[in-house]
């Protein structure tokens, strides 16, 4: 058995306020949410990282799907993150690692994770992100950190979602080392990353165009119902909502720190959060074969978002 090493325990755990159940929405996506609650529950503050909400986009057919960035992490943090070569069976990686004090993500089937119960667990498989913290191998028992909590799995749930019945792993999944504490800390470090994603920021608006793509789409929800809505509207709709919200958090933690009125843009990018899920409940409807038009909602949201930005931008003395 290896050891914990972040000491937390899932009875009592807390989540980070980013996933407290008044939020608009209360997950990002599985690699966002599960670095908010490792940096929470290392003792870190994890909204600097969100910085990189700032540069998310629209591609034409789906949002960014955001991650905070590994240059960020090692400036924020002094924590290293790295692609790590799978030659064994997973499980021993994630042991080997472990035991060097070094923590592990891992891509994993999300039909094994108990916390998924209602929306996935032993009903479908699909690729999710995890960060084991304690595998007793002996026990059969893994405790992980995934999506906006702490969870633990064991038995059958183990065996699966190491793939220990299977003769031959079927494909290797992708693992990163995570080393902490791997260089001396950046006392700039905030100013350079929040400076250098809002350069990198969309030149149009991309809230504009993804209101473009829902209205062009809404046919195609309707006529492929709920198995179409749900994986559209997490790549569209429920990305670009919690892109917002982490930018409406950003603002406020950037008045704090040295960009005084910043925070004003919190409205707007809030009201971008809310008036996705909004737009999400209605194609919902569309999904179901009802005529919805979210015309107005989404012409809203890019005013909403062309407003915050520039907010923001003014607050930095930026052009």
């Amino acid at each position: 058995m290896t050891d914990r090493l972040i000491d937390v325990r899932v009875d009592g755990y807390t989540p980070h306020a980013v996933h407290a159940a008044d939020r608009i929405w209360t997950e990002t996506n599985c690699y966002v949410d599960l670095w908010v609650e490792v940096l929470h529950s290392l003792g870190h503050d994890p909204l600097p990282a969100a910085a990189c909400a700032f540069s998310a986009r629209f591609d034409g057919t789906q949002w960014t799907f955001l991650k905070f960035r590994p240059e960020d992490l090692l400036a924020l943090y002094r924590i290293d993150v790295a692609e790590m070569n799978v030659w064994r069976r997973p499980v021993s990686h994630l042991e080997d690692n472990a035991a060097a004090g070094l923590l592990s993500t891992i891509e994993v089937d999300a039909y094994w994770l108990p916390d998924t119960a209602g929306t996935g667990y032993r009903e479908k498989h699909s690729k999710t992100t995890i960060v084991p913290n304690l595998i007793d191998r002996d026990a059969g028992a893994l405790e992980y950190f995934h999506n906006s909590g702490y969870h633990v799995l064991t038995g059958e749930d183990f065996r699966g979602v190491f793939g220990l019945d299977e003769a031959v792993p079927v494909w290797p999944p992708y693992v990163e080392q995570v080393r902490l504490e791997a260089a001396p800390p950046q006392c700039d470090a905030f100013d350079t990353i929040v400076l250098r994603h809002l350069r990198m920021r969309a030149v149009s608006n991309p809230v504009r165009e993804l209101g473009t793509r829902v209205l062009t789409d809404v046919e195609r929800i309707r006529a492929g119902g709920m198995d179409v809505f749900h994986p559209w509207t997490f790549g569209v709709l429920r990305q670009c909502g919690a892109t917002a919200e982490l930018a409406a958090d950003v603002s406020l933690y950037m008045d704090g720190h040295g960009y005084p009125g910043a925070g004003a843009a919190s409205v707007g990018f809030r009201a971008v959060a809310e008036g996705a899920k909004n737009v999400q409940f209605r194609m919902a409807r569309a999904a179901r074969g009802r005529d919805v038009d979210p015309g107005d909602q989404l012409v809203a949201m890019a005013a909403a978002w062309e407003d915050s930005m520039a907010t923001v931008v003014r607050a930095t003395g930026l052009r």
